[in-house]
């Protein structure tokens, strides 16, 4: 059983680690574009599409972190303190995320696509 929780344990902070590294991922490449598309299309659409690529880095990094927290909450810890955490934290995230979404697309994500743009 101890051997289980270690691999727990590892697998848990190796997804919030791949949880940093995209958000990191994410800020580098919105930078790269950013640089890139200001010479082609100016700073506006540039700076739009910025926000955009980050904001998708940021949010796919928040799934990783919460993947990581549920592993590690669920398997390991086991107490009704270490769940009540993990919700705080899970809600705090969602609702990151889905303000995140809002701001990406201007709309929010149970809304659906806009009419006559299919995804």
């Amino acid at each position: 059983m101890e051997i289980l929780k270690q691999v727990v344990n590892v697998a848990g902070y190796t997804l919030e680690a791949i949880g940093v590294l995209t958000i990191l991922a994410g800020c580098v490449v919105a930078g790269m574009g950013f640089l890139r598309e200001w010479r082609h299309l100016g700073a506006e659409e540039a700076y739009s599409a910025m926000r955009r690529r980050l904001g998708q880095g940021i949010i796919l990094g928040l799934e990783f972190l919460i993947a990581g927290d549920i592993i590690q909450t669920v398997v390991l810890t086991q107490t009704l303190e270490s769940a009540a955490v993990l919700a705080v934290i899970v809600l705090i995230r969602a609702f990151l995320s889905f303000t995140l979404e809002h701001s990406i697309e201007g709309r929010w994500p149970w809304q659906g696509p806009p009419v006559g743009k299919s995804s």
